[in-house]
């Protein structure tokens, strides 16, 4: 792991850990295909009190893990100041598989394509019979 890459990553975890400082909020969640190997990134915005999220915005690295990669933190703490981000709140564990219900299988259904997640509960991150 570069120095880079280091830097960028406790970065995103400082400012994780801070705790809330006000709005705009960002909220930053891992998805890959087990629990140990993230190949997605996607970042919310949440702009104000009671809001919606309003931005989002996703990185994929297929071949590594987004959590190690320098040029997607690099662009993650971008995408935060440019925002003018005050608190990030970030899981502690990857949530889930990166395919998206509603978009790449249908509503309602357990991934096609990740048997890894089809027991996991993503909020708990325990298994589920």
């Amino acid at each position: 792991m570069s120095l880079k890459d280091t830097w960028f990553r406790n970065k995103l975890k400082k400012k994780a850990t801070r705790g809330f400082h006000g709005y705009p909020a960002a909220t930053i969640a891992y998805y890959g295909p087990d629990d140990l190997r993230a190949t997605k990134v996607a970042v919310g915005i949440v702009p104000e009190k009671d809001g919606q999220v309003a931005f989002v915005e996703r990185w994929l690295d297929t071949d590594g893990d987004v959590r190690r990669n320098a040029q997607i933190n690099e662009e993650i703490v971008d995408f935060l100041e440019k925002q003018g981000v005050k608190s990030v709140a970030m899981a502690d564990r990857i949530l889930g598989c990166p395919h998206e219900e509603g978009i790449d299988y249908p509503d309602g259904v357990k991934c096609p394509q990740c048997s890894f997640w089809a027991n996991w509960d993503r909020f708990t991150g325990l298994v589920i019979q």
